[in-house]
């Protein structure tokens, strides 16, 4: 297995995954997945942009849109970390890992996964010394008071709208709660037909 690590992507993928094509074609070699340590910045939109840290001035949409909206696929299974440039708001709809984009995973905030025969640990941040002890408080996203925000409005006219709703929204309350819940659980999810096997425990 053949893997490609990058520094600080910074939201330019189309470059990294060009010089990727480049390598594979001049070495005449196959790279099964890429690893980015750390300010991966995936920014969606311009709401994206508000909660991204950089300074204003330095502030760039770059290519990760264009992979999250679909219109293009990244061509190598990308993994990577948050650093301490990114967009946290999408992040953190993330916290417990998650696809951010098709073919692109976030490892969440503190997460081990296997990707083939290979275990891969993921810590998201940066170290700095003056926040180092003093404890890690943040409240997951989506906790027992907001779980059950479909139990508000008019529930019957949503699904009817949508007939698939009734089911698809159940499992991803289940599924959100097993997340957030579960006790020393393995989950398995799919990872361009290899298992991505998340070892988590609450």
């Amino acid at each position: 297995m053949k893997i490609a690590v990058e520094g600080c992507m910074h939201g330019a993928l189309d470059k990294v995954y060009d010089t990727i094509k480049y390598i594979e074609n001049t070495r005449n070699i196959k790279i099964d997945l890429l690893l980015c340590y750390g300010d991966f910045q995936a920014v969606r939109n311009g709401k994206d942009m508000d909660s991204l840290n950089v300074a204003p001035k330095y502030r760039e949409m770059k290519s990760f849109w264009i992979y999250y909206s679909g219109q293009e696929v990244a061509p190598v299974p990308t993994i990577f970390i948050g650093g301490n440039n990114e967009a946290s708001n999408y992040l953190w709809e993330l916290y417990y890992v998650g696809w951010a984009a098709p073919n692109i995973y976030f490892l969440g905030y503190a997460v081990v996964v296997k990707f083939g025969n290979i275990r891969i640990n993921g810590l998201s941040g940066i170290y700095n010394a003056r926040n180092y002890c003093l404890g890690h408080h943040e409240r997951p996203p989506y906790n027992d008071n907001t779980i059950s925000i479909t139990d508000y409005g008019n529930w019957q006219q949503l699904v009817c709208c949508k007939k698939t709703f009734r089911r698809s929204s159940k499992e991803l309350l289940e599924a959100n709660l097993l997340l957030s819940c579960s006790k020393n659980s393995d989950h398995c999810i799919g990872f361009s037909s290899l298992a991505l096997q998340i070892h988590r425990s609450c």
